[in-house]
């Protein structure tokens, strides 16, 4: 006979934890986000919560991810110069609104604590890259990006400004500057060149 341990997770649990955290890092800023106030917005426990996430940040990165994941849908245009267009654009659009701030927030913090650092890059950046990786390797399949890239540093290249801006400088981050951002990323790495 079967014995299952502990009951399964519960979907409409799930979903209210996650839109709670997501809730409460928008109205009040990542810092001021407690387990305590997740647990109590979305009437479960504490001990719920921990049941299914290490910390406060697992379940603020995953609550920001559930509401997000849709506005950084990466389309297949055919082009690797639209592409990449579309998802740095993308990203640089929702990083700059006010939904998006949770996430420098969360960059912020983890130039303090390794675990909020780790728990970003796996749950948020390092699915990015792979969908940047896919993008650069469509590029290379279709002849348009040179195969002899070293992928991971290509996407370094492309992204790297963004965030340099976003994070140092403050200068605008807008189409204008995306769509020069990656016309100058491509010609290192097109094959028109």
């Amino acid at each position: 006979m079967d014995k299952k341990i502990g009951r399964p997770r519960s979907e409409g649990t799930k979903k209210a934890i996650l839109t709670a955290s997501y809730e409460l890092s928008l109205e009040n800023g990542f810092n001021a986000v407690t387990v305590e106030g997740i647990a109590e917005r979305a009437g479960v426990s504490k001990a719920t919560i921990y049941k299914w996430w290490p910390n406060k940040a697992a379940v603020v990165l995953d609550g920001f991810f559930a509401a997000t994941e849709s506005m950084l849908q990466v389309p297949d245009t055919g082009s690797v110069r639209e592409d990449l267009f579309i998802q740095v654009n993308n990203l640089a659009s929702f990083i700059t609104s006010p939904k998006g701030k949770v996430i420098t927030e969360l960059i912020a913090e983890g130039q303090f604590d390794a675990n909020i650092a780790e728990e970003y890059r796996n749950r948020y950046f390092n699915p990015r890259r792979l969908i940047s990786r896919h993008i650069i390797e469509r590029g290379i399949l279709r002849g348009e990006l040179k195969k002899d890239l070293d992928i991971e540093l290509s996407i370094d290249l492309i992204f790297a400004p963004l965030f340099y801006r976003l994070l140092i400088t403050g200068e605008t981050v807008d189409s204008t500057f995306v769509k020069s951002l990656i016309s100058y990323a491509l010609m290192g790495l097109s094959t028109e060149a």
